[in-house]
């Protein structure tokens, strides 16, 4: 166990100050190289071809010559990579490595500690400043459509890893999340699906279930569809409301009860997950509510309660790089069922994609 002491902002000198602002500087830099190899490929060509001097790198993945050398040079210099001399001399002939943890951190998109995408997330942040100074200034924001591509994709690729090797066993450790979705015909609505990934877990796990995303971001759910037909899943996603409210209160079907289950990102536009939970219940609406959040503290859970006054059946999982916690909002008047299982909302016929 490690303890951290901090020292008051008003013990701190401004030599330690500034030692502090320069290392945030310093760190800064290294994320802006990061983004380079990720977005240029070199990172990833280094973990398929193996070690290369700055002639194969841009062989292997294009790119300048000369900047090439430069990036491989800083890199070793960061502690990223590994600078061999090849015995004959000259800059050029040194080969650089990419060692086994920066390899998986930056490359494998099926770990749980896939960082990769996270400079491109800060990087595609860092260009909207003007827009966030004119927010400060004036009032408003910045949209997560103004953010773009960069911050769309950057957040997804974070988060499939959790969703395609987490996300199944997180649920099938809560008997009453189980049965509920092992049901033929069960359907699940994905609120703030995203580029897919969860509704495509959900589907995987669940092949006798529909599962259909919703989310406000058009861009996101073209996105979702092709990597749902690509998966070959049960999934299909749609553009929902500006409102999340609007979403799972007005559209006919959830009113109908049409979803046996609602999951739910607790980072939504307009209000957050638990604020959506509020919502259906001040509605009237029942249906049981998964909510998605790396906020794990016993506050925080009971805050989820008290958003939905439900009782609650919890699983825990390892966090890392992306962590959830999952409730299970289930009506305080209904409870379980005399059969032990969850009260069922009347609802139409359970329709297939």
């Amino acid at each position: 166990m490690t303890t951290t002491t901090t020292t008051p902002p008003s013990d701190v000198t401004a030599d330690e100050f500034a030692e502090r602002l320069f290392g945030a500087a310093l760190g800064t830099m290294e994320i802006l190289s990061v983004h380079l190899g990720d977005r240029l490929g070199w990172y990833r060509a280094l973990a398929e071809g193996g070690p290369a001097s700055p002639e194969e790198l841009v062989a292997r993945a294009g790119g300048n010559l000369r900047y090439a050398r430069e990036w491989l040079e800083q890199q070793a210099v960061y502690g990223i990579l590994e600078a061999a001399d090849s015995g004959e001399g000259g800059a050029d002939e040194r080969r650089f490595t990419l060692p086994p943890g920066a390899r998986e951190v930056l490359t494998d998109t099926s770990s749980l500690g896939y960082l990769g995408p996270l400079a491109r997330m800060l990087v595609g942040s860092a260009v909207q400043m003007p827009a966030l100074l004119a927010a400060y200034r004036h009032g408003g924001g910045v949209s997560w459509a103004q953010l773009g591509e960069d911050a769309r994709e950057s957040q997804a690729d974070m988060n499939r890893p959790w969703f395609e090797r987490q996300l199944a066993g997180a649920l099938q450790g809560v008997d009453t999340v189980d049965a509920v979705l092992r049901r033929p015909g069960a359907r699940i609505a994905d609120i703030g699906c995203g580029a897919g990934w969860s509704s495509i877990a959900l589907s995987r796990a669940y092949p006798q279930a529909s599962v259909d995303g919703h989310d406000v971001d058009a861009p996101s759910v073209s996105l979702a569809n092709t990597n749902a037909a690509a998966a070959g899943v049960l999934a299909s996603a749609a553009s929902s409301p500006p409102s999340p409210v609007e979403n799972v209160t007005k559209r006919g079907h959830l009113l109908a009860g049409d979803y046996d289950i609602l999951v739910l990102d607790i980072l939504l536009p307009a209000m957050d997950g638990f604020d959506v939970c509020r919502a259906l219940r001040r509605a009237d609406i029942w249906t049981p509510v998964l909510v998605l959040t790396a906020l794990g503290d016993v506050e925080d859970r009971i805050t989820g309660l008290d958003a939905g006054d439900d009782r609650l059946a919890a699983c825990s999982t390892d966090q890392r790089a992306v962590g959830r916690h999952d409730l299970l909002g289930i009506p305080p008047a209904h409870g379980l069922g005399r059969d032990g299982r969850l009260p069922r909302v009347p609802r139409e016929p359970a329709r297939h994609h």
